[in-house]
């Protein structure tokens, strides 16, 4: 019988409702037997003589595999299984902890830019003066709709125990490091794993997304920047002398950049050229909630690099963006929610739920260094 460990919370399992503590193999009801006692009973009748041929026979040692096929041929061997899943697929999602989340009210999300100012002028005295005007524009963007729905059976909360889920958290591991979660039942396990597929799907969404592709999906970072104030590589290798540029345009369109995102192989790239120039490269500084990476000195200051499993390491396709988050925000209009759904047939059925939005209130705040080659 497999037997992978006591339960730590089974407040759910039928098991618990039916029996408590009981260990299992417990004899409960005797039935036919008439026997109601766990305690041991014995024969009256003595089978010794009629087993005396047997013992003469001789045993044959026992061995793990004695007594059939079992499981892989071992039926006396009981299965241990290990209390801790490991999640194979996982990645880390740093940008939905890194931007900023702002509640929005409504299917849209709305504001306004100042797109020219008439401007101040000088005059002589007593000089006749005009008014200038100021020109305002409304933006909006669709809140857009992210699921994710899980099902349990009764007989898989009843039968699995309590897992740990190593290497695995629901809230994105924006730190760079994933933590362990207890999971105490088969539903609560489930929850955990459809959670990360959330955050992952919004991480996803927040580089990649992108409407015309899929008009459910919202804009993302690469979309949004498209073209703007961007350092063509043009399929050549990055320089340090592009970081400067790329920053410049944002700075002399407003930006003051402050995070940069790319792929894991353009941040390799960034640690090759920096080894050369150290100057560039700020020593082990731990930034967010302690995530230690590559920490760019530039005219604007510091910009920590944070690199993305999101993005293409393909040569000719990689790139890396600077943004000033003063102007990123995740519009939200319903958080991570749970729902249970209408229970069918003898199982649980659920889902989890984000309404939001990325926008970027200043595109040109930004800045890009994009078809980079290997």
């Amino acid at each position: 019988m497999a037997q992978v460990g006591e339960f730590k919370d089974i407040s759910a399992s039928a098991y618990q409702h039916s029996f408590g503590s009981m260990p299992s193999g417990t004899l409960y009801h005797g039935g036919a037997r008439g026997d109601y006692s766990t305690e041991t009973k014995s024969f009256d009748v003595d089978m010794r003589p009629e087993l005396k041929g047997a013992f003469d026979i001789g045993f044959k040692a026992l061995e793990s595999t004695s007594g059939g096929a079992g499981t892989a041929g071992y039926a006396m061997v009981p299965i241990y299984v290990d209390p801790r899943i490991v999640d194979r697929t996982r990645k880390y999602t740093p940008l939905v902890e890194l931007i900023p989340r702002v509640s929005n009210q409504g299917i849209t999300a709305d504001f306004n830019v100042i797109t020219a100012k008439g401007g101040a002028v000088v005059a002589a005295e007593d000089a006749a003066l005009a008014e200038t005007n100021t020109t305002f524009d409304r933006q909006s963007t669709a809140i857009k709709y992210l699921y994710s729905v899980g099902r349990v059976t009764g007989q898989a909360m009843a039968a699995i125990p309590s897992y740990i889920l190593q290497g695995l958290t629901p809230d994105g591991g924006a730190t760079g490091a994933f933590s362990s979660t207890s999971a105490p039942n088969a539903k609560q396990l489930e929850v955990l794993i459809k959670t990360r597929d959330m955050r992952e799907l919004e991480e996803e969404l927040i580089v990649n997304g992108d409407t015309d592709s899929d008009a459910n999906e919202f804009n993302g970072i690469i979309d949004i920047m498209a073209a703007t104030n961007t350092v063509d590589k043009n399929t050549s290798a990055l320089a340090l002398g592009d970081i400067d540029t790329a920053i410049k345009n944002a700075f002399d369109d407003g930006g003051r950049p402050n995070l940069a995102v790319c792929s894991s192989g353009v941040y390799t790239d960034l640690m090759g050229l920096l080894t050369a120039k150290i100057g560039y490269l700020q020593a082990t500084q731990t930034v967010f909630w302690g995530f230690t990476t590559i920490v760019l000195h530039t005219m604007v200051g510091d910009v920590p690099v944070i690199p993305s499993m999101f993005m293409s390491n393909v040569s000719g396709s990689k790139a890396i963006y600077f943004l000033d988050l003063s102007v990123v925000e995740m519009r939200v209009l319903q958080d991570l929610t749970y729902e249970d759904l209408a229970k069918t047939n003898d199982s649980s059925k659920f889902m989890l739920k984000i309404y939001e939005a990325l926008i970027i209130k200043a595109p040109t705040f930004r800045s890009s260094i994009t078809e980079i080659s290997a």
